[in-house]
């Protein structure tokens, strides 16, 4: 058994799923998402991008065109996702997209990487959902592990290096480093 509790204002046991966020579609259709994400997007079979990419498009999402999708990418909610073209996700990626994410043209999402747009509101004792969108502007790189969260926006040509923490909206142009993401320099010289 555990000792008794502390006394705290958190009261997880009054948290409400469904305020603050809307699913956008059925849950039979959140469903059947989950049986194809399962099938074609969470194994390792390499299946090809084409059609990754038709069946993304078939389930709402908006994706261009040569979008190179790798193995073991997790996509929680496809017609809340944007991808521009010649875009790279890469194995292993996660996009847990509660609220839209937009990635733009000739990005790179490296293995790994995690874009997280939903959230809790921590300092409300029922820990409310806080969701906010992501934006990934064209030619962005996000490196290995790297985490872009809630509310982020990410300038043209910016790199976010690997294992670093976006917390915060970063500029384009250039080199990003660290928990959180500091510049260190022009990405091109």
């Amino acid at each position: 058994m555990f000792p008794p509790s502390v006394s705290t204002r958190v009261r997880n046991d009054t948290f409400n799923p469904e305020m603050g966020f809307e699913l956008g579609r059925s849950r039979l259709v959140f469903a059947l998402w989950q049986l194809v994400k399962i099938s074609f997007f969470l194994t390792p079979i390499p299946w090809p991008s084409g059609i990754k990419t038709w069946l993304l498009r078939f389930f709402g999402a908006r994706i261009g065109h040569h979008v190179y999708w790798k193995p073991r990418v997790n996509i929680h909610i496809p017609w809340k996702l944007e991808v521009g073209d010649h875009t790279w996700v890469g194995e292993e990626v996660n996009i847990i997209n509660f609220a839209p994410v937009v990635i733009g043209a000739h990005c790179c999402l490296s293995q790994r990487s995690f874009l997280c747009s939903g959230n809790h509101d921590y300092q409300q004792p029922d820990m409310r959902y806080r969701h906010a969108p992501i934006t990934l502007e064209d030619g962005v790189w996000i490196g290995a592990s790297a985490f872009v969260g809630p509310g982020v926006s990410i300038g043209t040509d910016a790199v976010i290096t690997a294992c670093s923490l976006a917390s915060k909206s970063l500029e384009g142009g250039w080199v990003y480093a660290g928990q959180p993401c500091q510049p260190i320099r022009k990405r091109w010289h």
